[in-house]
């Protein structure tokens, strides 16, 4: 059985509040909780668009994961192409620029989307909900 094994940030690696840095510098992915209350672990993705010239475009897939449970996937979602470029390597330097405000933007974003802009339950609402609780924290009596 392998286990995760804890690496202090590398801050020589790049700019923590950019996408790539953030990946570069803590050596893992990074993850957002989405505004639906799950959480979101984010992969810069590029391939070639199909074009004639040989043209790359970046976007982003958010990989759901389970709330309770066993820590596996339980879905996805993906940007379009935010960004093209000439190569593999140009597509995905541009797109670790990205600011993560703007990654998290995103995600919320492909949320709403999602869900019909429909206002999301957060965990602790689903959890007193299941609870029997009222709205003041107090169960029903």
């Amino acid at each position: 059985m392998s286990h995760a094994r804890y690496r202090p940030p590398d801050h020589s690696k790049g700019d923590e509040s950019t996408i790539g840095g953030y990946t570069a510098v803590h050596d893992r992915p990074a993850a957002f909780e989405g505004s639906d209350g799950y959480s979101y672990r984010v992969e810069m993705m590029v391939e070639p668009t199909g074009d004639a010239s040989g043209i790359w475009g970046a976007f982003f897939l958010f990989v759901k994961w389970a709330r309770v449970g066993a820590q596996s996937p339980e879905g996805h979602l993906e940007t379009e192409y935010l960004l093209t470029a000439a190569s593999e390597a140009d597509a995905l330097t541009a797109i670790g620029e990205t600011p993560l405000t703007e990654v998290k933007l995103l995600l919320d974003r492909l949320i709403a989307q999602r869900d019909g802009n429909t206002p999301a339950r957060t965990w602790w609402d689903a959890m007193r909900d299941e609870g029997g609780d009222d709205a003041s924290g107090h169960g029903a009596t």
